[in-house]
């Protein structure tokens, strides 16, 4: 009696014994992506334990094989280690949408680079760009590279390209419309001076939420720290340390503007939440391992990842043609330990 034929290791086997994405699986496989060492030691030794041989992908015959995702970092503040795994959930919904669509998807990484020299290496059937940390003037130079290009993670209502990205409006709305249903007299609101357009729409739906809905944030109330954890931190303390009193709940532009935050104000004696309540952006894994758990607002990175994907396979299908599309997605608010009300 013959022997029944063993079947081929597959990359959700690899991934599942690694204890990783399928997506995340495929990157280190194909020596692409911002994955950590260690990570990537677990793939490699998943792929050995299992005997793991990766199959020729099937390509359309009407697409070119392979499109890239640029993950671009002009001054660090936003695109750094502490978001690595916010850029990862894009990368697992851009990978698995574009197998999806009969296309490889190669992540290159460029730290400070000159956006015009990136004019002249772009190669592939078209881009998806990580616009965090770009300016109007970098749309505008990287939509003329005669390339089919999505940006995602930024938004210009004004500018005629391809955008895929939270809808900050929405999002920002619920916090606002929260904070003002639940007991909360005097709101303060916790930005940015980092250069990131998502900040500005987030203070800008903020101010224009906290109108319609009839309430006020006082300027001492408001504030603007750095992007970094440590820099937060320090921005903030010095400026609560200098008043004599805080406000009853800070809605702040990101997590780790929110963790630097809530260093602050526990430095200085505020219990969190039952003197001061605190709301992120982001959902970063670290929100709920802190102390207390934060309250933020999720975005779902998968689905946009997908939708860039969805958006450059439609231009590359039906050329310039195309009028550019702006698509939003919205999010939803979580609430945890770090927001106590008085309706609760």
């Amino acid at each position: 009696m013959d022997k029944p034929v063993k079947k081929p290791a597959t990359l959700r086997q690899v991934a599942d014994l690694a204890g990783v994405s399928a997506s995340t699986a495929s990157l280190v496989l194909n020596g692409k992506g911002d994955i950590t060492q260690s990570t990537r030691d677990r793939v490699l030794a998943a792929a050995t334990d299992l005997a793991y041989a990766p199959r020729t992908p099937k390509i359309r015959a009407d697409a070119a094989q392979t499109i890239r995702f640029l993950k671009l970092s002009k001054h660090g503040d936003t695109v750094n280690r502490d978001h690595n795994h916010f850029i990862s959930d894009y990368i697992d919904g851009m990978s698995h949408e574009a197998t999806r669509r009969g296309y490889n998807l190669e992540v290159v990484a460029h730290d400070g680079v000159d956006i015009s020299a990136l004019l002249a290496t772009a190669d592939g059937r078209g881009q998806i760009i990580l616009g965090t940390e770009l300016s109007e003037e970098d749309i505008l130079t990287l939509s003329r590279g005669g390339q089919p290009v999505v940006f995602i993670d930024t938004y210009y209502r004004h500018l005629t390209a391809n955008f895929v990205d939270m809808d900050n409006d929405q999002a920002v709305f619920c916090v606002a419309s929260y904070l003002a249903t639940s007991g909360f007299d005097r709101i303060g609101f916790v930005g940015s001076h980092s250069d990131v357009t998502n900040f500005r729409l987030r203070e800008k739906a903020f101010t224009r939420a906290c109108a319609r809905l009839q309430r006020q944030v006082a300027q001492e109330d408001t504030l603007h720290v750095s992007a970094r954890r440590d820099g937060a931190y320090a921005e903030a303390l010095q400026h609560l340390a200098a008043q004599d009193s805080i406000a009853d709940a800070y809605f702040c532009v990101n997590d780790i503007v929110a963790h630097g935050l809530m260093r602050a104000l526990q430095e200085l004696g505020h219990r969190i939440p039952d003197d001061v309540s605190v709301i992120g952006f982001d959902n970063l894994p670290m929100s709920s391992l802190l102390s207390p758990a934060l309250s933020t607002v999720d975005v779902p990175k998968r689905q946009i990842g997908a939708m860039a994907v969805n958006l450059l396979d439609d231009v590359i299908s039906n050329g310039h043609a195309q009028p550019p599309m702006k698509v939003l997605v919205t999010g939803r608010l979580i609430l945890r330990e770090s927001t106590a009300s008085d309706t609760e």
